[in-house]
């Protein structure tokens, strides 16, 4: 005994059906079950089998309903097709900040969010003390702003700069369009190779400890006013250096030698700790004066000098840049005015 629950069609038209359509459009349309499709189609098969009146009735409205089964789940995978790729304009431009007194590069790259390297090779930064008023480039994401050359492929940049393609493609806009020398692209999550980063110089003998390494040479023919210092000793470059650095010091301090009990008796903080655009002083005989251009706690201490006894390439006039091992820098030996 087969019961087949069955209901004359409606005399409707489709232009009735598709205008109720569209007045209940708020309304949520009925989905067809898997229960309902199935047992439907049982129904039409044993009709047909049997050979009852209502077979051909009951075989029209399995069909009706597997039609609707499939246009339902085409259009909710129009609806809910998620979207891989979310990129604005916005989020992929390059913005500008011109650092005010007291930035460093690590407290610009909190601000945005970015790594202090992100930071230092988008600008070719040597230090991480900062000018005020020097115009830094900041990229939207982690990663390397590369100057396209000949030859250039999306795959050459993933593989160089250890890089997802990807990510270099979508940001880039490189989906369809080839690399075009010159350009510059944003390399997501990339690392420069030491040979590439700022300030590099190939290895050569070193004058102070294995763990120290050299920077660039640099000389300055003129004076800031108010620099009563010697001309092209550690004194001239250190007043200069804080100068640049937004951070006045004192124009007569004295010899280096001097410099921490004169510094202190002005007013300014001195002690132990080394930090970005401090002067490190060492107080025996003459004295000398450096000025902290990095800090990489429990390794190194990075500073820049003159006249610093050849070491780091410095000289009469001109300024040296490396690495003093951070126990050296953290011993009694130095202080630093802040």
């Amino acid at each position: 005994m087969v019961a087949v629950g069955y209901q004359p069609p409606e005399q409707t038209t489709v232009t009735a059906r598709s205008s109720e359509k569209t007045a209940n459009s708020a309304q949520p349309e009925q989905t067809v079950s898997i229960d309902d499709l199935v047992s439907t189609s049982v129904a039409a098969n044993i009709a047909e089998t049997v050979n009852l009146p209502v077979a051909a009735n009951v075989a029209n409205m399995s069909q009706s309903m597997a039609a609707e089964s499939v246009l339902s789940q085409n259009d909710m995978n129009i609806v809910s097709k998620p979207q891989i790729v979310q990129l604005t304009e916005n989020s992929r431009a390059i913005k500008t900040y011109k650092s005010s007194t007291g930035d460093t590069v690590s407290s610009v790259a909190s601000k945005y969010g970015l790594s202090a390297d992100t930071i230092k090779w988008a600008n070719n930064l040597t230090s991480d003390a900062l000018e005020p008023g020097r115009d830094l480039k900041i990229l939207p994401v982690n990663g390397i702003l590369y100057k396209a050359k000949a030859g250039d492929t999306v795959e050459s940049l993933a593989s160089k700069y250890k890089a997802s393609v990807e990510q270099i493609r979508t940001i880039n806009d490189l989906e369809v369009t080839a690399i075009a020398e010159g350009s510059e692209l944003i390399i997501p999550s990339g690392s420069l190779p030491d040979n590439e980063r700022p300030g590099y110089v190939a290895p050569q003998a070193r004058s102070y400890t294995s763990s120290s390494s050299y920077g660039v040479n640099t000389s300055m023919a003129t004076a800031s006013a108010g620099n009563k210092y010697a001309f092209g000793n550690c004194t001239w470059w250190a007043y200069e250096r804080r100068m640049q650095l937004g951070r006045p010091i004192g124009s007569f301090w004295g010899n280096a030698s001097t410099w921490a009990i004169n510094a202190s008796a002005a007013g300014f903080r001195v002690d132990g700790n080394p930090e970005v655009g401090a002067i490190m002083q060492n107080g025996g005989g003459y004295g000398h004066v450096a000025i902290v251009e990095a800090v990489n706690p429990g390794v190194s201490v990075t500073i820049s000098e003159m006249n610093g006894y050849g070491r780091f390439g410095s000289g009469f006039n001109r300024v040296g840049q490396g690495d003093m091992p951070w126990a050296t820098a953290t011993s009694s030996t130095y202080r630093y005015i802040h």
